[in-house]
């Protein structure tokens, strides 16, 4: 029912920047924890940031923190990642996923199974 379309994904050079958006569909936005998640090849779907229903927490992997930002606009149904100093680790296809009904738990925002709808993903690649 819920529709998440992500979009800003590309080709970037190591240590360049880039801007993920996550449009969501409905007037129930503000009620969900958002997370983003990404998947490289031959790799399981792993974290990477999450943010609470009015902004005030946020939550990262150690892989990406104090490099990607998280936010989120209730007023326009989105949700962003801004992604500085990308390394070719970084490389995979990132997912926005929505927590319709969660509680701002760590191990929740942090788990795949507790996102209720999911984007399409957008790739991202890093090139050094």
């Amino acid at each position: 029912q819920v529709q998440l379309v992500e979009s800003g994904g590309g080709l970037v050079q190591a240590g360049g920047s880039l801007r993920l958006s996550c449009a969501a569909s409905g007037r129930t936005f503000s009620t969900y924890i958002m997370g983003w998640f990404r998947q490289a090849p031959g790799k399981e779907r792993e974290f990477v940031a999450a943010i609470s229903r009015n902004s005030y927490s946020t939550y990262y992997a150690d892989s990406v923190k104090d490099r990607f930002t998280v936010s989120r606009d209730n007023a326009k149904n989105t949700v962003y990642l801004q992604m500085n100093s990308l390394k070719s680790e970084d490389t995979a296809v990132y997912y926005c996923a929505a927590d319709r009904l969660g509680r701002w738990l760590l191990a929740a925002v942090g788990s795949r199974i507790e996102y209720d709808y999911w984007g399409q993903g957008t790739q991202v690649t890093v090139s050094s």
